[in-house]
């Protein structure tokens, strides 16, 4: 079949003509004569999402999952990453095991990668909106207890904390990417947990040890590392637009759009919750009772508009929200439009909107 597209985006740069997609996969690009209108480019993948839509991943049932990954498509997403926040040891079972069913399961819907595990080892002094008494110190026992769950294949953790860097190596060992964050690391420390194999800084600006001149901290050593995934949740509110750019400037292709949205994430403003805390959406933004920030509202498709708002080519922000996070967790069938590549695309239009997802050259969204 033809997309109907009249150009394509290929490896950063636009190729004029439609997409030709055979048996799932794209078989042609630049095909003649051109389609009506609108851009493919390789679908969004998010790799830090606590919910959607009304789902709460921590405490939803498969259909709720099902709903999600709906909701997700008309948002150019193909696939996700279902987060779980700290909470009590007994609570992961469930929602991981809901996780490892939907990541088996085919069909023209974004696909679940795995989940990640935002703590529950994380640093006191930068909880965020965690539940602070549902802290750890890092423990490898636990944390083989909770991979032995279900399909765990991200875990952020502070590495300072005693027992931190072990934690980190068995973590890889186990082929689970590390991602540092919530953490009071400083440059020496964070140089050491990437050195052991940690790949990322989670949310960069956000929740762990402030930049200062001479003490850079986690995102101080994370901007300068080539070997470090730099995830951002461009919003507006985590991050001012022009410390969001500096970011990308000073990562570019390690750059990682994130959305770490919650449940409240397309829907109208009101009070939501998150791993049983009460939460307020409104402004753009999702806040505790006491103003702390608390996940987002952020959807990838605006998190690309608002990145190239900011000043980043076209090109380099789909990268952002689909090369990055797929190479992050080491999937080279994602974040990719190319002849003999699966068709996993999205459609954006003029404004940068989607207007179709398709999964495997399945439709999962049409506007």
């Amino acid at each position: 079949m033809r997309l109907g597209v009249s150009a394509a985006l290929v490896d950063g740069e636009i190729v004029d003509g439609d997409v030709r997609i055979e048996d799932g996969v794209v078989a042609g690009l630049g095909v003649r004569p051109a389609g009506r209108g609108g851009t493919a480019v390789p679908g969004y993948v998010d790799v830090h999402i606590n919910g959607v839509a009304g789902v709460d991943f921590l405490t939803t049932d498969f259909a709720g999952l099902r709903r999600a990954a709906e909701a997700l498509a008309a948002t150019g997403v193909v696939a996700f990453q279902p987060t779980l926040v700290s909470s009590r040891a007994d609570a992961y079972r469930e929602p991981l095991e809901v996780a490892g069913e939907a990541s088996r399961q085919g069909g023209p819907l974004p696909r679940v990668l795995g989940v990640h595990l935002e703590g529950p080892f994380l640093s006191p002094l930068w909880p965020g909106a965690h539940d602070p008494a549902h802290l750890r110190p890092p423990d490898p026992a636990l944390a083989s207890r909770l991979c032995g769950l279900g399909p765990v294949t991200m875990m952020t953790l502070a590495p300072e904390l005693p027992g931190g860097l072990d934690l980190v190596e068995r973590l890889v060992s186990a082929t689970v990417v590390v991602s540092c964050g919530h953490s009071d690391a400083d440059a020496r420390q964070a140089h050491a947990a990437f050195d052991s194999g940690a790949r990322a800084v989670t949310h960069i600006h956000n929740a762990h040890r402030r930049w200062r001149p001479r003490d850079p901290g986690l995102a101080g050593v994370a901007l300068v590392r080539p070997d470090v995934t730099v995830q951002a949740i461009v919003d507006g509110v985590h991050l001012a637009p022009e410390a969001a750019y500096g970011a990308f400037l000073a990562a570019r292709d390690r750059f990682c759009l994130v959305t770490d949205a919650i449940e409240a994430a397309l829907l109208e403003p009101g009070e939501y919750g998150i791993a049983g805390r009460t939460v307020h959406a409104r402004d753009g933004a999702v806040r505790l009772p006491d103003g702390t920030l608390a996940g987002s509202v952020l959807s990838m498709d605006e998190a690309v508009r608002g990145l190239v708002a900011s000043g980043a080519p076209l090109g380099e922000a789909v990268h952002a929200a689909a090369a990055a996070p797929a190479r992050l967790l080491g999937l080279s069938d994602l974040g990719v439009l190319r002849e003999g590549a699966p068709a996993h695309l999205a459609v954006l239009d003029e404004e940068l909107r989607v207007s179709r997802t398709l999964v495997g050259g399945g439709e999962a969204f049409a506007a």
